[in-house]
């Protein structure tokens, strides 16, 4: 058995959990999401306060579906109640980043600006600088994605550390050939 799938998922007040035959629907204040689920894997039982992940002991995978189902239900959970969200900073002179509806436009030294079309599912915001973006919304998953295509647009080049970078990130940086000398 997993040791990350038979801790319980609990359910906070407010969150609404419906299981089906292989989807699990929550909803929260911060909205709704649906996890997919195989039940050739494992099995869901629910009571006042938590969710349980049970394996089916005769499939080969059962083992390793137990802990990923878990996971992904317990963020299904954690994100309708809390949400998840992710900070990009953008560093260098003249760039910078304006929202408009749900188009993301980055001003990142190319000829043209990049404009980024936001999936409906996730709010970007901007601070008044244009230098600080904080991807948000109720899949962990989908901010994750989003916030890493944002920063392939410039990722952090080693030399002046110019680029989009996660607001934890570091950059080692290089002294260039001006320093061999």
């Amino acid at each position: 058995m997993s040791r990350i799938g038979r801790i319980p998922i609990s359910i906070p007040q407010g969150v609404d959990i419906e299981i089906t035959e292989s989807n699990v629907k929550a909803k929260g204040p911060k909205g709704s999401f649906n996890q997919y689920f195989d039940n050739r894997y494992i099995d869901l039982e629910k009571d006042d306060s938590n969710i349980y992940v049970k394996a089916k002991e005769d499939v080969k995978n059962a083992n390793a579906m137990h802990g990923l189902y878990r996971s992904l239900i317990a963020n299904a959970v954690e994100g309708v109640t809390k949400g998840f969200s992710k900070e990009l900073h953008i560093e260098g002179v003249g760039y910078k980043a304006n929202i408009s509806g749900k188009k993301l436009t980055l001003s990142l030294g190319f000829s043209h600006d990049v404009v980024y079309d936001i999936p409906k599912e996730i709010d970007v915001e901007v601070d008044k600088k244009g230098v600080n973006i904080v991807v948000s919304g109720v899949d962990k998953q989908l901010v994750g994605l989003v916030a890493s295509q944002i920063r392939e647009f410039r990722p952090p080049e080693p030399y002046k550390g110019k680029g989009i970078r996660y607001k934890d990130e570091y950059v080692r940086r290089k002294m260039g050939k001006a320093a061999n000398k």
